[in-house]
């Protein structure tokens, strides 16, 4: 799969950090990148020991985001999965609080993930109403990044692209 020039310059647009992070952190066996995407590709690698979301292009750290997961290890999966849903202002159905809504700690937007039984609409990669949770682990089992950055993500990424998470 070639990554094309249009989104590579979409994803050279933002803030670059692979001076600070330099090849792209080595994941386990359990959770390797599927074929073809380690050398020539673009897809997401979630540390859950650093709270950490790293945008992978091309076997290279390309952009780096502090992040919130699971309160336990266990409350986050890992594993590999896949981008299979995205939501604009989403709605934060077991409490009825609409998207947009301040009180919506799904903050701006969905990326759901395709984690067994869940359709997408369990897991995800969201905003939140609560910045100071970015960082630490502090979520049910959701990635948690600033409403700034999971747009800027959102824009980015599209619907398909690998998500590795690992411990």
């Amino acid at each position: 799969m070639r990554i094309s020039l249009f989104l590579l310059m979409l994803l050279f647009s933002a803030w670059p950090i692979e001076s600070a992070l330099g090849e792209a952190p080595k994941p386990s066996t359990e959770t390797l990148p599927p074929a073809g995407l380690e050398e020539e590709g673009v897809y997401l690698l979630i540390d859950k020991s650093e709270n950490r979301l790293t945008v992978i292009v091309n076997g290279r750290a390309a952009y780096g985001f502090a992040v919130a997961t699971g309160r336990t290890k266990e409350l986050t999966p890992s594993g590999t999965f896949h981008i299979v849903t995205k939501i604009v202002k989403p709605w934060y159905v077991r409490k009825q609080i609409p998207g947009g809504d301040p009180r919506n700690p799904l903050g701006t937007r969905w990326m759901g993930i395709n984690v067994p039984g869940s359709g997408g609409y369990r897991y995800g990669i969201h905003g939140t109403n609560r910045p100071y949770s970015i960082g630490s682990s502090a979520s049910s089992g959701c990635v948690r990044m600033h409403n700034r950055d999971v747009e800027w993500l959102y824009r980015h990424i599209p619907l398909g692209t690998a998500v590795i998470i690992r411990d």
